[in-house]
């Protein structure tokens, strides 16, 4: 047996291992953030729900009751097909660091990723299933330019491909680190200078705009259209559809923080005016040209105003959020117009006009409203002129390859498995011939 001071000694050396592999550990975990981690873990949820169900039957509302459930179908077959996409490769080129062009295959199936890896101050699992239900949200939000028309072998097909070739891209040259992350490559005056899209005014809906806008010319017109079309057949089930993306919205805006902090309640709080502004516009249009409101009309001015302060959300207060919803409530109304009878293409329950159009109009609009002199948060170095110029050429770029990538892929479904369905399946409906179903509730 050791001398009682000799036995001290063994104990004192432990004790102080244990205290210093401790506080290793705890320096080792100071990037984690429990609250951080658990309101992304909650806002993914958030996000989630605006495809399933809110999306869904906000689509399924504005249909023929005899087309509801291939929309549903839509819906819920891209969201299985994204997640998987996502896990297998286009996660590894929106985020991986091979160049500023595309994120490489360095972390396809998610290699190299474990349950303590590290993304900011939450895990990157958590990070990676956030951004997963941006990736759902982004094909599915196309479904609308072509409902009631189109195979369901193609709806599979150009969403995975857009996904890969145009989603994917454009995600890494905004938010990992690629070329719209620094426009200094285009010019020394830009140098520093990013594109400010907080949650996806680019990224997703002009995106997702632009493909709408291709799919429905190139798919042609409905049966009737427009003169002969059926209003949407069930206007209570657009309105929970559009109240379920607008809590999902907090999520996809309030989340892109990824952090539990005031900038998180700012884009919340810009979010909800913006929203609820838009809504009042929409509606008084209606009211003054038509004589009544309608529950579709809000609905929609709803989507409006949420898309468009989408981009906008990190970087603008709230006099930003009213300016936001009352142009996207004006801008947004007339060009379902434009689309519509101008252009004469029949983009079913108008992405482009909505989605689109307001994911650009406030693309532009954040580099004005970001400004501190209007309560914006874009930083005391903000020069308005500078940043219009890097919004507006983020905008260009992102929208010719969209544009040009969504064409070459569309020419590919259309060479494949075809676009369109027979007129007589049109006119039966894609429930009972593309799915079998049908049903007596909606």
């Amino acid at each position: 047996m050791l001398p009682k001071s000799k036995a001290l000694l063994p104990a004192i050396l432990a004790a102080g291992a244990v205290f210093f592999m401790a506080d290793g550990a705890l320096a080792q975990d100071a990037k984690l953030a429990g609250g951080d981690t658990a309101w992304i873990i909650t806002a993914t949820a958030l996000v989630l729900f605006m495809t399933m169900p809110g999306l869904a039957l906000f689509y399924g509302g504005l249909v023929q009751s005899r087309n509801v459930l291939s929309v549903l179908m839509h819906c819920f077959t891209i969201c299985c097909v994204s997640s998987v996409l996502w896990l297998v490769l286009a996660y590894s080129i929106a985020f991986g660091d091979a160049s500023a062009w595309w994120g490489g295959l360095g972390k396809a199936f998610f290699a190299g990723v474990g349950t303590d890896t590290l993304s900011g101050t939450i895990p990157e699992n958590v990070f990676f299933m956030f951004q997963m239900t941006f990736a759902v949200i982004t094909p599915a939000l196309i479904v609308g330019a072509y409902v009631e028309r189109i195979k369901f072998s193609a709806v599979i097909l150009f969403s995975g491909l857009w996904l890969i070739f145009v989603y994917a891209p454009s995600t890494h040259w905004i938010w990992g680190g690629g070329i719209l992350a620094d426009l200094g490559w285009i010019s020394e005056s830009l140098k520093g200078v990013a594109v400010m899209d907080f949650a996806g005014g680019l990224v997703v809906h002009a995106n997702a705009g632009v493909a709408a806008l291709i799919l429905a010319a190139a798919l042609g017109p409905r049966r009737g259209f427009p003169s002969e079309l059926r209003p949407p057949h069930n206007p209570g089930l657009v309105m929970i559809g559009a109240a379920m993306l607008w809590v999902g919205w907090f999520g996809f805006n309030g989340g892109s923080a990824l952090a539990a902090d005031g900038a998180a309640g700012m884009a919340i709080t810009v979010t909800h005016i913006s929203a609820a502004t838009a809504c009042l516009t929409w509606v008084a249009i209606e009211w003054i040209k038509f004589g009544k409101p309608s529950l579709v009309g809000i609905a929609t001015g709803a989507i409006a105003g949420l898309a468009t302060i989408t981009p906008g959300s990190g970087f603008v207060g709230p006099f930003g959020g009213l300016v936001f919803g009352f142009l996207a409530g004006i801008i947004c109304f007339y060009a379902i117009n434009v689309v519509k009878s101008m252009w004469k293409i029949d983009d079913s329950l108008d992405v482009f006009a909505v989605h689109g159009v307001g994911g650009i109009l406030g693309i532009l609009l954040t580099s004005v409203f970001a400004s501190p002199s209007l309560g914006g948060f874009g930083g005391d170095d903000h020069v308005i002129g500078t940043a219009f110029m890097g919004q507006l050429i983020g905008t260009v770029i992102t929208v010719i390859w969209a544009g040009v990538v969504g064409y070459i892929i569309l020419k590919i479904v259309q060479a494949t498995v075809g676009l369109r369905t027979t007129p007589e399946e049109e006119t039966e409906g894609l429930d009972i011939t593309a799915h079998g179903e049908r049903s007596y509730d909606l």
